[in-house]
């Protein structure tokens, strides 16, 4: 007799379920991962128009020239202050799923250990009605030696 557990497709909704988090959070840290390159790509333009913008004022180039740098400055900055706040909500999302998926892992576990524990159960119950039956046909062979 085969065990067949009642619950089996639950067990295999939550595991669904495990790997369907999985994508999500996989997911949600390449998000991070892009805002924190585009957050270190706007440091690197900030750089280099700082350093543009000194080299302007050491050649002493025009004043509409060093104001236009400045004015670049000025945007990077708020660029890049948008940027942090982008990293730190996509950091948010990476810590909530990472939540989710270990309620999901949880949840799982939980599911499957019951699984086992009932398919324990079943082959206990198996080996002591197996152990009956040779019980039984020994009784009746003991029987039948003795008349």
């Amino acid at each position: 007799m085969r065990f067949q557990y009642a619950f089996q497709k639950i067990v295999d909704l939550k595991g669904n379920e495990k790997t369907q988090a999985e994508w999500m959070l996989s997911s949600a840290i390449g998000r991070l991962q892009e805002e924190k390159k585009s957050l270190g790509e706007l440091l690197e333009n900030k750089e280099r128009m700082v350093n543009q913008l000194q080299e302007a004022a050491e050649r002493k180039a025009p004043v509409a020239k060093i104001q236009e740098f400045q004015m670049y400055v000025q945007h990077l900055e708020q660029c890049i202050e948008k940027k942090h706040s982008d990293v730190k909500k996509a950091d948010v999302n990476v810590q909530m799923k990472k939540t989710q998926l270990s309620h999901k892992m949880l949840d799982e576990k939980v599911w499957l250990k019951a699984r086992d524990k009932a398919k324990s159960s079943f082959q206990q119950s198996m080996l002591l009605k197996e152990q009956n039956e040779l019980d039984e046909m020994a009784t009746v062979r003991f029987a039948m030696r003795a008349r």
